[in-house]
């Protein structure tokens, strides 16, 4: 018997990796306060990989509620660095300072995927990458945000590696596919494990 897949995410390259791999899905953006519940996590001193598997569960939990019978996949993605965690940037000044702050350093990316079932999780996965900035100037800093600002304004990092972004860095270990907001191969395991994929 078939299952409806539900995305609880509003994002555009998410639904575009699915419906990439072939994966037949809904889409239901969640009505969370994330910002609420990051501070909550924060001061319970959570760290980066729990914040990033706590939100994807909650987004899950929170579709999975209104469709019981369908999977619903929740994702969320948190930037760690230097024993704190960066967030969307709330201007294009404050993506640069974000974007100076990195500059020749590395930080980790935290993809985490959560699905749920009858408002209860029954798969998760976070994935970690590890990305290295190169010492880019200033002066390409300032055009690269000219130049990309209306699409990176919501991305945390300030980047987006399917695009220019890539070319602030030297070096990314790890998944691809995670850096883009989801673990793609952990997920499809999953789908073909529960038989909602061929495999």
């Amino acid at each position: 018997m078939s299952q409806d897949i539900i995305l609880a995410s509003g994002s555009s390259i998410r639904a575009q990796l699915l419906r990439n791999a072939g994966v037949t899905f809904d889409i239901q953006k969640p009505r969370v306060d994330e910002s609420t519940i990051l501070e909550s996590l924060k001061q319970e001193e959570a760290t980066p990989r729990d914040i990033a598997d706590t939100l994807a569960e909650i987004k899950a939990r929170k579709v999975s509620e209104k469709f019981p019978n369908a999977l619903a996949i929740g994702c969320d993605q948190v930037l760690a660095y230097d024993g704190g965690i960066l967030q969307k940037p709330t201007s294009i000044e404050n993506a640069r300072d974000q974007l100076l702050e990195l500059r020749g350093k590395r930080h980790f990316l935290m993809s985490a995927a959560v699905i749920c079932e009858h408002g209860q999780p029954i798969w998760r996965h976070v994935s970690v990458v590890r990305l290295y900035m190169r010492d880019f100037s200033d002066e390409y800093l300032t055009e690269y945000l000219e130049r990309n600002w209306g699409e990176i304004q919501h991305c945390v990092g300030c980047y987006q590696l399917e695009s220019e972004g890539l070319r602030l860095f030297s070096r990314v270990e790890g998944d691809y596919f995670a850096v883009l907001g989801l673990p793609m191969l952990e997920l499809l395991n999953f789908l073909a494990l529960r038989g909602l994929i061929p495999s």
